[in-house]
């Protein structure tokens, strides 16, 4: 298992974040899902997190993210909603407007997923209830 350092944390967090398209509406064409990668990326960079893994269909994205005990996620996942649909509305308005009602690209909602690694819960709930305790 891979941790990363700070001052003052050892830490290994992952969240799987799943993304919507407002109405479930089938607008993430091939090159618009290129793009939505690199605002991803872009906010993750300024965020100092990092994407792992990205993809998605028509209508929804998966993103992996890396990230540290200092960011509020609901924070970044705000950020990353907000600057993609944005950036997706400006730039390709012509091919999905007919798709969209009102401003939103995403819907209001959002899926996270914490992610492990090599441990599932019942493997960290066991080590953690077989603690010796001090006497």
């Amino acid at each position: 298992m891979k941790f990363n350092t700070s001052a003052h944390s050892v830490y290994n967090l992952k969240a799987h974040i799943i993304f919507v398209v407002a109405y479930q509406r089938k607008a993430i064409t091939q090159k618009i899902l290129v793009r939505l990668e690199e605002i991803f990326h872009e906010v993750c960079s300024h965020y100092n997190t990092h994407l792992i893994e990205f993809s998605g269909e028509a209508d929804h994205v998966h993103l992996l993210i890396e990230y540290s005990p200092v960011v509020r996620l609901a924070d970044l996942i705000r950020v990353l909603k907000s600057v993609s649909s944005q950036k997706i509305r400006a730039e390709y308005y012509s091919e999905i407007k007919h798709l969209l009602w009102g401003q939103r690209f995403w819907t209001r909602s959002y899926c996270v997923i914490s992610v492990g690694d090599g441990a599932n819960t019942e493997i960290v709930e066991r080590y953690i209830r077989n603690q010796n305790q001090p006497k």
